[in-house]
C-alpha cells in the first residue's frame, strides 16, 4: 500500500512538471494533423470545381486555401501558448490575446487580397470569360479594392490594439498637407495613372509612341507611379505617368487600317502608256483580297512631272493591322505593280541627266579646230 501511494505521488509529480509539454505536444500534433486533413480536402475540391462551369468556386477555392491552412496553424500556436499560460506567470503572455486578433485579421486580409487578385486574373482571361475585361482596368480596380482592403485592415488593427483611429485620421489630415508637398512629383504622377485609367489611351500589350517625346515601345505595366514600356529593341523604359498629361500620345494598335503611299515614275518614253498602266493597277488593287477599297479611299492617279520620270502614286489602305502581314501585302503589290508596267513594255525611270555639247564654227562653215 505505502508503495501504491509513492507511486501515485510520483505520477502526480510528473504530471505537475511535464504535463503542460505533453499538452502543448498533443495540440500541435492536433494542428499539423488538421493542417494536412484540410489540405487533402482542398485537393478534393479542387478536382470537384475543376469539373464544373463555374469558374468562381476555383478562384474562391485558391484564394482561401493558404489562409484557411495557417489559421490552423495559428489556432494550434495559440492553443498551445493558452496551455503554457496556465503553467506559467510570465508577463509576456499578456500579448497573446491581442496577437491572436491581429494574426485573425491579417488572415482575413490575405484572403481578400487574394480572392480580388483571382478575379482580376478571371476577368481578364480569354479562357475563362466569355467577354475579358480591359486588363488596364481590371488593373486598376483590383489594385483600388486591395488598396482599400489594407488600409481598413491597418486601421482595425490599431483600434484593436487599442489606439484612437479618430486621432490618426487627425493626423493624417495635418500630416497629408505636408506630405503633400514633399512629393508632389509622386502626387503628380499617381493622378496621372488615375487619368490612363479613365481615359484609356492606351492598354497593356498596346504598342505607344509619341511625337513630342523619344517614347516607342509596348506597354508592359501601368503603374501607380510610372508605365514600364519595352521598346522594339528590348530595353524597358520607365515613363512617369505625369509626363502622359503633357504629351501627345500616338496608339498604332488602335487603327483600323494601313496604309500603303508609294510613288512610282515611268520614263518619258513611256508616257503614251500612263493612262493604260493607271488603270490597271487600280484594277489590280480592287481585286486584291487583302487591300480594303470599299470603306477606304483608294486613289491611283498620274500625278507629276518629274525631272527625269513621269510620275503616278498609288494611296490604299490594306485590311490588316499587323506589321508584319501589312509588309507581306506590300510588298506583293509593289511587285504586281512592276510587273503591270513590264508587261505594257514600260520601265521604271532612274535619274538621267542629258549633256548638250555645243561647237565652234569656222568662217567656212567648218568646225573650229581645237586649240
Amino acid at each position: 500500500m505505502q508503495s501504491f501511494n509513492a507511486i501515485l505521488e510520483e505520477l502526480a509529480s510528473f504530471s505537475e512538471a511535464y504535463g503542460g509539454v505533453l499538452e502543448v505536444f498533443v495540440v500541435i500534433f492536433a494542428a499539423l494533423l488538421s493542417a494536412y486533413l484540410l489540405n487533402r480536402f482542398f485537393d478534393r475540391l479542387e478536382k470537384r470545381f475543376a469539373g464544373t462551369h463555374n469558374r468562381w468556386d476555383d478562384t474562391l477555392l485558391q484564394a482561401g486555401r493558404k489562409p484557411a491552412i495557417h489559421f490552423i496553424w495559428a489556432v494550434g500556436i495559440f492553443w498551445a501558448l493558452d496551455i503554457l499560460h496556465q503553467h506559467s506567470n510570465s508577463a509576456l503572455f499578456n500579448a497573446v490575446e491581442p496577437a491572436r486578433r491581429v494574426v485573425v485579421i491579417v488572415l482575413l486580409t490575405w484572403f481578400l487580397a487574394r480572392l480580388v487578385r483571382g478575379g482580376e486574373h478571371l476577368l481578364c482571361d480569354p479562357a475563362r470569360t466569355a467577354v475579358p475585361m480591359d486588363e488596364t482596368t481590371a488593373r486598376a480596380v483590383s489594385k483600388l479594392l486591395r488598396a482599400s482592403i489594407i488600409i481598413t485592415a491597418s486601421l482595425v488593427t490599431l483600434q484593436t490594439l487599442g489606439y484612437s483611429v479618430s486621432g490618426v485620421l487627425a493626423f493624417g489630415g495635418i500630416g497629408g498637407i505636408a506630405v503633400g508637398f514633399a512629393a508632389k512629383d509622386l502626387l503628380a504622377n499617381f493622378f496621372g495613372a488615375m487619368v490612363i485609367y479613365l481615359d484609356r489611351p492606351f492598354s497593356v500589350g498596346e504598342w505607344v509612341r509619341s511625337p513630342d517625346k523619344d517614347i516607342e515601345g509596348t506597354v508592359e505595366e501601368i503603374g501607380w507611379r510610372m508605365t514600364r514600356i519595352r521598346t522594339f529593341d528590348q530595353r524597358p523604359l520607365n515613363v512617369p505617368n505625369s509626363t502622359f498629361v503633357n504629351i501627345a500620345v500616338e496608339n498604332p494598335s488602335r487603327m483600323l487600317n494601313r496604309r500603303i503611299h508609294e510613288t512610282f515614275g515611268l520614263r518619258y518614253a513611256d508616257a503614251d502608256k500612263m493612262k493604260t498602266i493607271v488603270d490597271d493597277v487600280t484594277a489590280m488593287l480592287r481585286a486584291h483580297p487583302e487591300i480594303e477599297h470599299e470603306e477606304r479611299v483608294l486613289i491611283v492617279n498620274f500625278n507629276s512631272y518629274g525631272p527625269s520620270s513621269l510620275d503616278f502614286f498609288i494611296y490604299t489602305f490594306t485590311k490588316t493591322r499587323e506589321w508584319i502581314k501589312f509588309h507581306e501585302i506590300k510588298q506583293d503589290v509593289l511587285l504586281k505593280v512592276y510587273e503591270i508596267i513590264r508587261r505594257h513594255g514600260a520601265d521604271i525611270a532612274f535619274p538621267t541627266s542629258t549633256i548638250q555639247i555645243e561647237r565652234e564654227i569656222g568662217p567656212e562653215g567648218a568646225p573650229a579646230a581645237a586649240g
